[in-house]
């Protein structure tokens, strides 16, 4: 007889209960709060959550941890962000898809600036930061079916790295900054490559194709798996860096456009849903790549 059974049972329920509360999706805000051009959630060192269009586009909400939604920023017209990244000082840079620029928020002023600007760029779509601060921008246009793959080193420093892809829009680099994965919405298809020391990239090869519906933004956990928002299916499909389909989340809406990790522990998934103008949350067993 095993001793301390009940004890033991007790245990394993315990961690049962806590295996089944991952990936299960819950709101967060109330729906039709936001625009629905709603993306680009990010969450600062503090651990505050902001996503784009809030109400109406061309602004920026700061949600908290019970839902409750401010305005945080009212972007200059006619700028309408469509992604977040902080740089290593806390300053927002927005990919501003209707100015075709990236714009830097100060931190402390929230003074708007024009960070980046290009008249090569089509329409600055979704950004990841390396360590040393290097941005990464698609710049898909969806009336040619076509995209960019940019990266800025600096304010006013953008660099053509691909313009022969499909209509780029999520992406994102591994945990340890040598690899760039970019997404293309309507070919269905995210591609990887490698990068190296420089910020250049290389040895463009198929990662994952889906069969149907879109793709919007994408995150990487900590472990490098990739969490990629499956528009119009309404799910979270997770890839393994092998490109293995390891599962997928459902969603309560079907327009997923973007997600970041956020939470006490880093494990808080926050989606945005263009149909249901909200935010959902589940919880993932791993964390984000930044904690």
């Amino acid at each position: 007889m095993i001793k301390n059974l009940p004890v033991l049972l007790s245990c394993l329920a315990i961690v049962a209960f806590s295996q089944a509360q991952y990936y299960e999706a819950r709101d967060l805000t109330a729906e039709n709060i936001f625009s629905e051009n709603i993306e680009g959630p990010n969450v600062d060192k503090a651990g505050n959550l902001y996503v784009v269009n809030f109400q109406k586009d061309g602004t920026i909400g700061l949600v908290r941890p019970n839902g409750e939604v401010d305005l945080y920023v009212t972007l200059p017209s006619p700028s309408i962000a469509n992604a977040i990244m902080f740089d290593k000082k806390g300053n927002m840079l927005l990919a501003d898809w209707k100015g075709h620029n990236v714009l830097k928020l100060d931190k402390k002023t929230k003074a708007v600036t024009i960070y980046a600007h290009n008249d090569l760029f089509n329409q600055p779509n979704d950004l990841c930061i390396n360590k040393k601060g290097q941005l990464f921008a698609s710049d898909p246009s969806w009336k040619e079916s076509t995209g960019k793959i940019w990266r800025i080193d600096g304010p006013g420093k953008s660099v053509l790295l691909d313009d022969k892809m499909g209509t780029t829009n999520g992406i994102e680099l591994s945990p340890d900054d040598k690899k760039l994965y970019v997404n293309e919405s309507v070919q269905k298809n995210i591609w990887v490559f490698d990068v190296n020391a420089k910020g250049d990239i290389s040895n463009k090869r198929l990662f994952y194709k889906f069969e149907d519906f879109g793709m919007d933004g994408m995150k990487c956990d900590k472990l490098g798996n990739l969490y990629v928002t499956r528009h119009g299916k309404g799910t979270i499909a997770i890839l393994s860096p092998e490109g293995k389909l390891i599962r997928e989340v459902q969603m309560k809406g079907k327009s997923t456009s973007n997600i970041t990790f956020g939470g006490p522990d880093g494990k808080s998934c926050f989606v945005t849903l263009q149909d249901r103008k909200c935010v959902e949350v589940f919880e993932s067993a791993v964390a984000g790549k930044r904690y």
